[in-house]
């Protein structure tokens, strides 16, 4: 193997181009239109453009992939995760060109990538599963009868894929269609196969999954397990190695478990086998066939590059350790960086200003951004992941926490702040996060985060100066002080300061009856140090779009970050109200694939009125209240922008 073409994208593509380089090993990069700029293309040795703006125009489309391996001189084509990391006929595809392929044998992709297909194998070698329907007959109303045999409440998923794409859970006989044809729809968009299964849910289960290792010589062994019950529409966004509630005995059982359905398979590198537990029972959700997003997890605690074992293993290498020589140390736990609101809705945009929370030991970042960074609504909305590793679970999670409070990524929302939060919740503290955690405390650390953001606090006083010294820094001298007022609003409110610049950087600062004294100074990066009332803040600002800025302010033990709309030169009160919550705009990029409701209609609150694909995801947007549609301003199939009119709604 000496040159390697990675069939991915960003932090996943700059991670395996690292391991390679350090091994000795060239690497190729292909791109989509939209990532021409993109870091993992400049990290390669060369890079070859794939073209086509979507996924399946690019990093989907297998003619290309292999187009781009033989002009790149490439020997050797290693997927990543996602896209088509989990397809057998890419596999082949790679292997048919003569070209090693870094992963499993076709044939065990196709024996475990299917979960139905999976679960038969699973079974076979007393690996226990839930009750459900596996079966090739996807007629609905065979899926309604079978749903009904097996009793709600159930899940329903995608065969194909993962990822908490065509998964729905359903609690009752009246959400069974509809759950069956949006996941259908899902998958068919994600996955390009609509087959589902249906299987007995659990309601308060974790997710503790077995990262294993195979090589073509017939030995197998696992690197313990990783929890990953924190999850958000089905998808994990916090993971953590070893898991609170795996005892050294459970974790042999489960070991056992995926290692035998692993060698079931006749598989080959690195795959992760799924489960469900509750207390020490478990069952089998799926095996991926693949390296996960977390593995840096396993990594942490193991010492160990799997990267580096794929590499090997796919030139014919033996595994490099037994069972008997894996040692674990420590704990380690990871997030994962969005671009989406607290709402968990997807946003696109581009990075204003990005900065890396500081180099310490046991701390690593996986990223692709850079100031100028653009998120497109093409791709998902992860944007790297931060780990942390330490003796014990608690200093762990406060590094982690630590680090979340000093990176920052201005210009567009992300879940930085939620994440943090979730690390610092008792819940998850005492190690008692299930997979319902944030279906159970969301709201709580949704209104945690707003508290924090609230009008009257320092921060915001904070925050309304960095904007204001971003706009139009202080004068250095002053023959006569003067009052500026200063008006922003927020998403609940309207706040009001007079500021009296004093020069030198000094301020005097009126917020309804409380007077502050400031002293501001410019740093690096364009970062403001605010001295407030004696107590020292750090504060950074963004303009995304005129009159709209994105600030993050440290200070106080926290670190909070938001929006401001200048209003310093708007009238104090501005009609049109009515008229806004007369109207549903597009919150984010994507593409309207179903409208529900139509001119005239009468429509109750919480009823479907648009679904919009979003980065690989579908959104259904509610009707806010009962109301009845005026009128209709786009169709299905149409690509919207964010703030587009969608529908207004009748007086």
């Amino acid at each position: 193997m000496k040159r390697l073409l990675i069939a991915n994208r960003g932090e996943i593509a700059r991670r395996v181009i690292r391991t390679a380089h350090a091994m000795g090993i060239q690497t190729v990069a292909v791109y989509a239109d939209p990532d021409r700029h993109a870091l993992h293309v400049f990290d390669a040795t060369t890079a070859f453009a794939l073209g086509g703006t979507t996924s399946a125009e690019s990093y989907l489309c297998v003619d290309r992939l292999i187009e781009a391996a033989r002009a790149t001189g490439a020997d050797a084509v290693h997927p990543g995760y996602g896209f088509l990391s989990e397809n057998a006929d890419f596999a082949q595809a790679v292997i048919d060109a003569g070209l090693t392929w870094v992963g499993p044998p076709p044939a065990a992709i196709h024996a475990l990538g299917s979960k139905s297909a999976a679960k038969a194998l699973a079974l076979s070698q007393g690996v226990p599963c839930l009750p459900g329907y596996f079966g090739a007959d996807q007629r609905e109303d065979t899926l309604v009868a079978e749903a009904q045999r097996v009793g709600f409440p159930l899940m329903v998923k995608a065969v194909a894929g993962g990822g908490g794409r065509g998964m729905r859970l359903v609690l009752d006989a009246s959400q069974l269609l509809p759950a069956l044809r949006s996941a259908r729809s899902e998958a068919l968009s994600g996955f390009g196969n609509g087959d589902l299964l249906i299987e007995r849910a659990l309601l308060r289960p974790r997710h503790v999954e077995v990262q294993v290792f195979a090589d073509a010589h017939g030995h197998c062994v696992h690197l313990g397990e990783r929890d990953c019950s924190v999850q958000r529409r089905h998808q994990k966004i916090i993971e953590e190695a070893p898991s609170p509630a795996v005892s050294p005995a459970l974790r042999e059982e489960l070991g056992h478990c995926a290692v035998a359905l692993a060698q079931a398979a006749g598989y080959v590198g690195a795959g992760t086998v799924e489960f469900l537990l509750e207390g020490s029972a478990f069952h089998l959700m799926e095996m991926n066939t693949r390296l996960q997003v977390e593995h840096p997890v396993t990594e942490a605690l193991t010492g160990l590059d799997l990267v580096e074992w794929q590499l090997r293993v796919a030139r014919g290498e033996p595994l490099p350790l037994t069972q008997e020589q894996i040692t674990f140390q420590g704990h380690a736990i990871e997030v994962r960086l969005c671009a989406e609101d607290d709402h968990h809705t997807p946003h696109t945009g581009r990075v204003g200003r990005f900065t890396e929370p500081p180099t310490v030991p046991g701390l690593r970042f996986d990223h692709a951004l850079e100031n100028g960074s653009e998120v497109t609504p093409h791709f998902d909305s992860m944007l790297g992941k931060l780990i942390a590793h330490a003796a014990t679970r608690a200093e762990a999670i406060d590094r982690l926490a630590h680090a979340l409070d000093h990176t920052q990524v201005l210009g567009l929302p992300t879940n930085r702040a939620f994440l943090a939060a979730c690390l610092r919740h008792p819940v998850f503290g005492a190690g008692d996060a299930l997979i319902p955690f944030l279906a159970e405390h969301g709201e709580d650390l949704r209104s945690h985060l707003a508290a924090q953001r609230a009008p009257g606090q320092p921060a915001l006083v904070v925050a309304m100066l960095a904007v204001q010294h971003a706009a139009a820094p202080p004068a250095s001298s002053l023959a006569v002080p003067f009052t500026r007022p200063l008006r922003f609003g927020l998403p609940d409110a309207v706040c009001s300061l007079d500021v009296q610049e004093l020069g030198a950087g000094q301020l005097r600062i009126s917020h309804g009856e409380t007077t502050h004294s400031a002293h501001v100074e410019a740093l690096a990066g364009g970062q403001l140090r605010v001295l407030l009332d004696d107590r020292q803040w750090l504060a950074n600002a963004v303009l995304t779009a005129p009159g709209r800025w994105h600030v993050q302010v440290q200070g106080a033990g926290a670190t909070v970050d938001g929006w401001l709309t200048e209003l310093s030169h708007h009238p104090a009160q501005r009609a049109g109200g009515s008229e806004r919550a007369r109207e549903l705009r597009a919150p984010f990029n994507g593409k309207l694939i179903a409208v529900h409701a139509q001119p005239g209609n009468a429509v109750a609150k919480g009823a479907p009125l648009l679904v919009i694909e979003s980065m690989k995801l579908e959104h259904t947007l509610s009707a806010p209240r009962d109301l009845t549609v005026e009128s209709l301003s786009v169709a299905a199939g149409q690509q919207v922008a964010p703030g587009q009119l969608l529908i207004t709604f009748a007086a």
